[in-house]
C-alpha cells in the first residue's frame, strides 16, 4: 500500500487579514496542488483550512496512509493531541480535520520549517495575490 505525503500551509497578511491555504498531495506518482483564497482569516484558521483541503483530497483519491508535513507547530501538536484546542473557532476546524483523517487507515503529523514547505507556501501566496 503506497503512502502519500501532504505538505500544507496557511497564512494571513495582517493576522487577521487576507488569507490563503495551500496544499500539495503526492500519491501514486501523481502530485495534486491545491490553493484557496479564504478572505479574512487568522494564520491558524488558514493553516487548518489548508490541512482540511489536503485531507479532503486524500480521501477523494483513495489514500489509506498519509504523512502530513506542516510548518505550524500548533496544528501538529493539536492534531497529535499534545495541545488542547482552546479557541472555539479553531475547535470547529479541528473537528472537521479530525473527522476527515479518521477516514484514512493511518495519518501522521510532523512539523517542518518553512524552507521545507516551499511549494505549499507558494500556493498560499498565489491564492492571496490572485484575489486582493
Amino acid at each position: 500500500m503506497a503512502r502519500a505525503t501532504l505538505f500544507c500551509d496557511g497564512g494571513a497578511r495582517g493576522n487577521p487579514g487576507p488569507a490563503g491555504a495551500g496544499a500539495v498531495l503526492k500519491y501514486n506518482g501523481k502530485t495534486y496542488e491545491m490553493k484557496e483564497y479564504l478572505g479574512e482569516a487568522t494564520n491558524n484558521q488558514a493553516e487548518y483550512r489548508a490541512l482540511i483541503m489536503g485531507l479532503r483530497k486524500a480521501v477523494e483519491v483513495g489514500v489509506q496512509e498519509l504523512d502530513c508535513y506542516l510548518d505550524s507547530e500548533l496544528l501538529v501538536e493539536q492534531m497529535n493531541q499534545r495541545y488542547k484546542v482552546k479557541n472555539q473557532g479553531l475547535a470547529v476546524l479541528f473537528v472537521r480535520a479530525w473527522n476527515l483523517a479518521a477516514q484514512l487507515k493511518k495519518v501522521t503529523y510532523r512539523h517542518v520549517y518553512r524552507n521545507q514547505n516551499q511549494d505549499a507556501d507558494r500556493l498560499v501566496n498565489e491564492a492571496i495575490d490572485e484575489n486582493i
